[in-house]
């Protein structure tokens, strides 16, 4: 058992002077955060202000020059996870979208989910191959549960479309879907309604409520959206130039004069 702490006792998150460097330059600067278990919280900056670049660090994608990232595991043991590979983040219970949507294009919806889903199965390689009842029982399994997350998304209609077919939101949507059929405690969404028109922004926003409220899944996100930030956000952290400039709940985010100068523009 770990015999480390989280500064929040509520925290299931926790980065801690973070710094990430690219040739020189300082992209991440001492940043330090926390997400308490069950919030919505936002991460929000202007373009290039080293959003993506933390949650690169917190998944596995970049190794951190300094500083710490740690979970609060499922178990309720503290541990510390950057410089951990990707996968090996993912299931310990850290998901993520992107900004640009990855999907398997030509496969279908319930395929792309099933993919996310596939971490679950117990079932190896060989047994896979030779297609024994275990094996035929998981797949049956993965299948049922991949098709009730895209019921809960409202995606169920688009069950054996590929998946390029689909609307821009709806293959946002399936995005999502793919991260949740991973089973994670936290999620972490990447601009999720980049490019969304107001009534996919809209359903997002209620997909998001419901992935909380429902799943009790705590949520971290980017967005450049400040009416869906303040919205569905409890708490907001404000880069600027790799620096956090802010945090605090929407109201106050709304009036901190920093902000307004970095990133509101009002």
């Amino acid at each position: 058992m770990s015999t480390q702490q989280l500064q929040s006792k509520d925290a299931i998150l926790e980065i801690d002077n973070l710094v990430m460097t690219f040739g020189g330059l300082r992209a991440i600067d001492g940043v330090s955060m926390h997400i308490d278990e069950g919030e919505i919280a936002a991460l929000i900056g202007p373009n290039g202000a080293g959003k993506t670049t933390i949650f690169n660090c917190i998944t596995g994608e970049y190794r951190p020059n300094e500083g710490t990232v740690k979970i609060r595991n499922r178990e309720g043991h503290v541990e510390e996870i950057h410089g951990l590979k990707p996968n090996v983040i993912n299931q310990k219970g850290l998901a993520r979208t992107f900004q640009n949507i990855r999907l398997f294009s030509n496969m279908s919806v319930l395929e792309n989910v099933m993919i996310g889903r596939h971490n679950s199965l117990k079932a190896g390689i060989f047994k896979a191959i030779l297609r024994d009842a275990s094996t035929r029982e998981e797949e049956q399994r993965v299948i049922e549960e991949s098709y009730l997350i895209l019921k809960k998304l409202k995606l169920d209609m688009y069950v054996n479309e590929t998946a390029k077919n689909l609307p821009y939101g709806e293959q946002r949507r399936l995005e999502i879907a793919r991260a949740l059929a991973t089973d994670p405690f936290l999620l972490l969404l990447d601009e999720p309604v980049a490019g969304m028109n107001a009534q996919e922004t809209k359903e997002l926003e209620e997909t998001i409520n419901i992935i909380r409220d429902q799943e009790h899944i705590t949520i971290l996100l980017i967005e450049h959206d400040m009416s869906l930030v303040m919205d569905v956000s409890e708490r907001i952290y404000v880069l600027d130039y790799g620096k956090l400039i802010a945090e605090g709940p929407p109201h106050e985010i709304k009036r901190n004069p920093d902000v307004i100068k970095a990133y509101l523009g009002e």
